[in-house]
């Protein structure tokens, strides 16, 4: 396939903008090769508003200039540097005039810049995606603002919370990544065009200030041979986050579709198979998918990190690793963020499960609001502590014999109300006030509207 390449108005991006779909594209050799191309138009423009290349010779470059992937790859055969073989291939198609094209320019002048626009272009399809989530994630917050479930320390029954709150808390940290992948994005939108080694040796540097300005890039303020790599060690540290934070929401919706919590189960269609064997499973796949792809993505980070120290002012073996880790962590970030975006439109969550697990430990989830109120009384809270502690782990022991769970809290309460001192302090009037969910739900307003108030502003 030919592209060629028309001239385009100085201050308009010369890449094209890609939609959520076209995160592979980006990373496909023709269009790698004709962001090349681009950068060495551009170039030939600079050279020539400064009178090294003449206007007649800028013309043909302007209409002849294209590439055939095919020869380009047939001439790297023999020169084995890609960036040899295509300028090689477009001299070929302009003529005479082609040897104007990547005038004073080193390789990394090219691939730098060209990668600088890669990155930047996936980084607005990441950003969409992360943004098209939290629209997801606030409208399910809202929905369950206020509906009770049991929140859970190390797996095990704690204090009253509601799912709005989870799904809020989700929110809020997607809309950190959100805030961290804008960041990486400008962090790595630096083009360099300054030669072998840094020095503009054989260019000036308003080369590099007009096709950096023309591609919508900044120039970066010193270059090696190459824009250093700490800038996109950031930028993919930044999509190690993003996984991780993603791998989170799934796996606590993995947690709570567990069959001895059932409180929220991701989409299941019709005519889907849970086992091969057993056709009552209803597994969390999505989820577990994404956990798995996670760790890929927070892999790539650590090779990121390692291309940092490069030789001197460089060499390549940053390279080989760049050519694996940008296309396939990008994508797979594209891909995790809509998957997450599709159980989270159809989560399925199960309000009455959430009340019956809030009853199963019978009133033990108050211990605390027990305590305190024993200390407000009067009591030490180290006493306090035992005297609810010695009820609560007798209460256990009933609901562990199978006891009627049902009758917890009547047991628990009972059993604080043997100890004299808390008859005297509080009475059963007041300890059964203890036991009222809506002490421990009181300021979800407020959480909530601190939260969204954050994010809007």
């Amino acid at each position: 396939m030919i592209f060629a390449i028309s001239a385009v108005k100085l201050k308009m991006p010369m890449i094209p903008r890609y939609t959520r779909k076209e995160m592979a594209c980006i990373w496909e050799q023709e269009q790698k090769l004709r962001i090349w191309l681009d950068i060495e138009i551009a170039a030939c423009e600079a050279w020539a508003r400064l009178g090294k290349i003449p206007r007649g010779s800028l013309s043909a470059i302007k209409k002849r200039a294209g590439f055939d992937v095919a020869r380009v790859e047939e001439i790297e055969k023999t020169t084995k540097h890609d960036v040899a073989a295509f300028v090689a291939a477009v001299a070929e198609k302009v003529g005479r005039d082609g040897r104007f094209i990547h005038m004073g320019l080193t390789s990394s002048d090219v691939l730098d810049t060209a990668f600088a626009i890669q990155l930047r272009s996936a980084a607005d399809i990441i950003i969409e995606d992360i943004k098209i989530l939290l629209v997801a994630l606030r409208r399910l917050a809202l929905r369950y603002k206020k509906t009770p479930m049991i929140g859970r320390t190390h797996g095990i029954h704690a204090e009253p919370i509601t799912f709005g709150l989870k799904v809020l808390s989700w929110h809020q940290e997607m809309s950190r990544a959100l805030e961290r992948m804008v960041q990486a994005k400008k962090a790595v939108s630096f083009g360099k065009l300054s030669g072998v080694v840094g020095t503009y040796g054989n260019l000036p540097p308003a080369i590099e200030a007009y096709v950096c300005r023309k591609l919508g890039l900044k120039p970066d303020p010193i270059s090696t041979q190459i824009v250093q790599r700490d800038r996109h060690a950031q930028y993919f540290l930044t999509l190690a986050l993003l996984a991780s934070s993603i791998e989170r929401i799934a796996q606590e919706i993995r947690h709570l579709q567990r069959t001895e919590v059932l409180e929220a189960e991701e989409p299941f269609s019709r005519g889907q198979k849970g086992s091969s064997a057993m056709p009552h499973k209803r597994n969390p796949i999505l989820s577990e998918n994404i956990c798995g792809l996670a760790r890929l993505v927070r892999s790539y980070a650590i090779a990121s990190m390692e291309n940092i120290p490069l030789w001197h002012e460089r060499d390549i073996s940053h390279s080989s690793a760049e050519r694996v880790i940008a296309p396939d962590a990008t994508i797979l970030a594209d891909f995790m963020l809509n998957r997450l975006k599709e159980i989270i439109k159809d989560l399925q969550v199960y309000p009455n499960r959430m009340q019956e697990n809030i009853a199963m430990t019978g009133g033990l989830i108050f211990s605390e609001r027990v305590m305190l109120t024993l200390v407000e009384r009067g009591m030490s809270r180290d006493e306090a502590y035992k005297i609810v502690q010695k009820a609560a782990m007798n209460t256990w022991m009933a609901i562990r014999a199978q006891t009627d769970a049902r009758r917890g809290k009547e047991l628990f309460l009972e059993l604080l109300l043997k100890d004299r001192k808390v008859r005297t302090l509080i009475g059963r009037e007041k300890l059964e006030e203890c036991f009222f969910i809506k002490h421990s739900l009181s300021h979800v307003d407020m959480i909530f509207r601190r939260a969204l108030k954050r994010n809007e502003g």
